[in-house]
């Protein structure tokens, strides 16, 4: 399975990190994500200077691209240029805090599942409830449970799920709840 994995946080993020170790074994990931921090840029596009694409090494070992732009222009860059293969999934996360109600509108990291979705890849944002110490390896691990859940599904095209995890420990979760947003 060909992952794209995306944020709006950033590339140097402990988040994007640990949600691509837990990913890794699922098929190949190509993480691709803006080069700084870019929370709250909607579905921006960069259209007016040059969009530059950088590896980046962690450990020696190639980790992904840092992207100076939007997390839309990321996800477009990845499908159009950067990758060999189309991506069969797009994850977009994990998210330092909720994207509920109004804040959907302006999360960038919601912004750059609907542009995997309109480029016909299901798609998934993924974001961790804010708290003082994020637990990011549960996070992880639970979204990895749902990318394997949903991935044996054969979603349509152009799917696009937005994941709130709460931020309780893991034991306390009892369970998914799919919903529509108003």
């Amino acid at each position: 399975m060909e992952i794209l994995l995306t944020n709006d946080d950033g590339i140097y993020t402990p988040a994007i990190f640990k949600l691509k170790q837990s990913l890794n074994d699922l098929g190949n990931v190509t993480v691709v994500a803006p080069d700084v921090e870019q929370s709250g840029v909607s579905h921006s596009i960069t259209f007016n200077r040059p969009i530059m694409a950088r590896k980046v090494f962690i450990n020696n070992s190639l980790f992904g691209y840092g992207i100076s732009g939007s997390p839309a222009d990321c996800v477009k860059l990845a499908v159009r240029e950067l990758m060999k293969t189309p991506p069969d999934i797009l994850v977009s996360g994990i998210n330092s805090g909720a994207n509920v109600g109004i804040h959907v509108l302006h999360s960038g990291t919601v912004a750059a599942a609907i542009e995997g979705a309109i480029l016909g890849i299901p798609s998934f944002a993924v974001s961790l409830e804010y708290t003082e110490i994020p637990d990011i390896e549960s996070a992880a691990l639970i979204t990895r449970k749902i990318i394997v859940f949903l991935a044996k599904l054969q979603l349509h095209k152009g799917t696009l799920l937005n994941i709130n995890i709460p931020a309780i420990p893991l034991n306390q979760i009892r369970g998914i709840k799919i919903t529509k947003q108003h």
